[in-house]
C-alpha cells in the first residue's frame, strides 16, 4: 500500500469531512498557543528577517488550516508595531500529502487574506501562500530557506506500515496481545521516521530557525496502553465481529495495520538528542479529554474523518461504511466508561549553528 496516495483526511465540507470533524485538533492548537507565540516572538526578535518563511506540515483542510498561520502573523505584526519596524514579507507554505484536498484550501485563500487584514488593521506587507504537496519524511524546501516550521497532530503517522508484522493477528495496531516483534517493529519504524524528519527540517531551516511540533503520544511506558490504543482496539473489535459474520475475509483483516505510533515523551527526547541538529527549548506534555468531542458520535466522526480513506483503500467503500456504523455504537457504549484522554507532546526546537 502506497501511503502517500491513500493517507489523507476526508476532504470537502460534508458531514463526514475533516473540515467538520476537527474540533479536538482545534482545541489542541489553542492549548499550545502560548508556547507557539513565545517561539515565534523569540525567533523574530533575534533575527528580524525582512522576509519570513513559515511552513505548516500536515495542514489538511478546513477551519484549522489557516489558524496557526493567522495567529503567527498576528504575533509578528504586534511585534513590528511595538518595535516600530516595517512588516516583513510573509511566505507561507502549506504542506500535506498529494491526496489532501488542496482545492478547498486554495478556494478560501482570498477570504483568509481579507479577514486577516481586517483583524490586524495594519499596513501588512505582502503575504504569499503556496501549496507544498509531499511527504514530510522527505525534503520539501531548499536549504536554509525556512524560519518557522509548524506541525500539529500529524507526526504520529508513520511513513509506512512497519515490516514484518504479519503475525499481529486480530489487531490493527499495538495491543496487549501483539507479539514482541510487532511492538519492536513499530518502535523501530518510528525512530527511523522521526530521525529523518528532524534531519530534513534541519537542512531546510535557517540557523536559529524554530521547529514547533505537537503530536499524539502516550503517558504510559507500555506502547499498547489504552491511553493511546483504545480507539483502535474498539475498531479491531468491530472488524473481528465482521470477520466472524463473513462480511470480511480473515486474511484481509489480518493484513491491515494502522501506520501510526504514539511515542512516550522520553522516546521523543531520545531521538532529538541522538539526531543532534536541534537544541530542545521545551518538551511539554498535556492531555485533552475525549469529552471535548461532546459524545461518542462526534468521537467516531472524528476518527472516521481521519481513517476512512485508509480503510476504504484496503477494505472497500461498502465494508468501511458498515464498519463505521458499528464503530459509532461501540464508541458510544464504551468510550465514556473508559474516561479516555488524548496525550499531547509538544516540542519547541531551535536549529543549531
Amino acid at each position: 500500500m502506497d501511503l502517500t496516495q491513500v493517507l489523507h483526511m476526508n476532504g470537502g465540507v460534508g458531514e463526514e469531512s475533516y473540515a467538520n470533524n476537527s474540533v479536538l485538533q482545534r482545541k489542541v492548537i489553542s492549548l499550545t498557543k502560548p508556547l507557539r507565540d513565545e517561539a515565534i516572538t523569540n525567533l523574530y526578535r533575534n533575527s528580524l528577517p525582512k522576509s519570513l518563511a513559515i511552513a505548516d506540515l500536515g495542514c489538511s483542510c478546513g477551519p484549522n488550516t489557516f489558524l496557526v498561520i493567522s495567529e503567527t502573523i498576528k504575533v509578528v505584526e504586534k511585534l513590528c508595531q511595538e518595535m516600530n519596524h516595517k512588516s516583513p514579507e510573509y511566505k507561507i507554505f502549506l504542506n500535506d500529502l498529494p491526496g489532501n484536498d488542496f482545492n478547498t484550501i486554495f478556494q478560501s485563500l482570498d477570504t483568509f487574506k481579507e479577514n486577516l487584514r481586517n483583524e490586524i488593521k495594519t499596513e501588512m506587507d505582502h503575504c504569499y501562500i503556496f501549496g507544498a504537496p509531499g511527504s514530510f519524511y522527505s525534503r520539501l524546501f531548499p536549504d536554509n530557506s525556512m524560519h518557522f516550521v509548524h506541525s500539529s497532530y500529524s507526526l504520529q503517522f508513520l511513513s509506512k506500515v512497519p515490516n514484518g508484522i504479519e503475525n499481529n493477528k486480530g489487531n490493527i495496531y499495538l495491543s496487549s496481545t501483539s507479539p514482541s516483534n510487532v511492538i519492536k517493529a513499530y518502535y523501530e519504524q518510528y525512530k527511523i521516521d522521526f530521525s529523518h524528519f528532524l534531519k530534513c527540517r534541519a537542512q531546510e531551516l535557517v540557523e536559529g530557525g524554530r521547529l514547533f511540533v505537537t503530536l499524539i503520544g502516550r503517558q504510559s511506558e507500555e506502547p499498547w496502553s489504552k491511553d493511546c490504543c483504545y480507539i483502535w482496539e474498539l475498531m479491531a473489535t468491530d472488524l473481528n465481529d465482521m470477520v466472524s459474520k463473513g462480511i470480511i475475509k480473515e486474511e484481509k483483516f489480518n493484513s491491515f495495520n494502522v501506520p501510526v505510533y504514539y511515542p512516550y515523551p522520553s522516546e521523543v527526547k531520545s531521538e532529538i538528542l541522538n539526531e543532534g541538529s536541534f537544541d530542545m527549548d521545551q518538551l511539554d506534555v498535556s492531555q485533552v479529554n475525549f469529552y471535548e468531542l461532546d459524545n461518542g458520535f462526534n468521537t467516531a466522526q472524528c476518527t472516521r474523518a481521519i481513517a476512512e480513506p485508509l480503510l476504504v483503500s484496503h477494505f472497500g467503500e461498502s465494508v468501511t461504511k458498515e464498519l463505521f456504523n458499528r464503530f459509532q455504537k461501540n464508541v458510544s457504549d464504551h468510550m465514556p466508561k473508559e474516561q479516555a484522554k488524548v496525550t499531547n507532546i509538544t516540542m519547541v526546537l531551535t536549529r543549531k549553528p
